[in-house]
């Protein structure tokens, strides 16, 4: 399969995941329509829970490098803190999973995903935890984005920033949980498509682009691209970046069924 007919390919398929562009529905970030009560909504709870196969690896965005902390132990942080509402409600987050304005939640740009924050508004007096599963701010001076209803809570809606302390709540793992599974193997889904023959043609070319295995998985008349599966998280890693820089922005690593 030639560039072109690559080209071509892409345009036919509905994309796995999220991508830029036309993915909000609004181009700018409200509240949402409804008044909005909090007194029911309580703090998250940390729990141990291991790091998320998505949204940890050190990345680059606007020109800058970012780490990821790998010891959380004792971190804290002082900036601003910002809000995030109803145009990202519903949409993936870094780790693939769905945002929720109502939930108590946040995007921090370095942290381990998922991590237990504790937040202080320095401005109010007022604190509340929140679990990070996102990445973000990243605007100058600002190191935490708050969901809305964590942001109600701070009083942060109101004034739109606030000045704030953060603090990781670390978590033991379980005497009995495994350190990790047993030689787990991973995926990279690239693609999905209703048509099998294209799906086929396009699956076995990213194959040979990427130097990696390739299959189809049928469901629901639906064919996934996948490449796998990998033994090695490092190897998928690789093979989710050749797919990347090939175009598939919105692919992403999962673990193998």
């Amino acid at each position: 399969m030639n560039k072109v007919l690559l080209v071509s390919s892409l345009t036919l398929l509905t994309l796995a995941g999220c991508s830029s562009g036309s993915r909000y529905s609004i181009s700018d970030d409200v509240a949402p329509d409804a008044p909005f009560s909090v007194d029911h909504i309580e703090d998250a709870n940390p729990v141990y829970e291991p790091y998320s196969l998505g949204g940890n690896s050190n990345y680059s965005l606007r020109g800058e490098d970012y780490t990821i902390v790998r010891d959380t132990q004792g971190f804290t942080q002082k900036g601003q803190a910002s809000w995030y509402g109803k145009k990202f409600h519903g949409h993936q987050t870094s780790n693939g999973e769905v945002y929720d304005m109502y939930s108590m939640s946040a995007a921090h740009k370095t942290l381990p995903i998922p991590s237990y924050v504790k937040v202080y508004n320095l401005d109010n007096g007022t604190e509340a935890i929140v679990r990070v599963n996102d990445r973000g701010p990243f605007h100058e001076g600002r190191i935490i984005d708050l969901s809305y209803a964590a942001a109600y809570k701070l009083g942060v809606v109101k004034t739109g920033t606030a000045n704030v302390k953060i603090e990781v709540i670390s978590v033991d793992r379980p005497v009995d949980t495994p350190l990790s599974p047993k030689h787990p193997q991973y995926v990279v889904q690239v693609a999905s498509s209703k048509y099998e023959d294209r799906s086929r043609t396009l699956s076995q070319d990213l194959g040979q682009k990427t130097n990696s295995p390739s299959f189809l998985e049928p469901k629901d008349s639906i064919y996934r691209i996948m490449l796998g599966p990998f033994d090695d998280y490092n190897l998928t890693q690789e093979a989710l970046e050749k797919v990347k820089s090939l175009g598939f922005d919105s692919a992403f690593i999962k673990k193998a069924k």
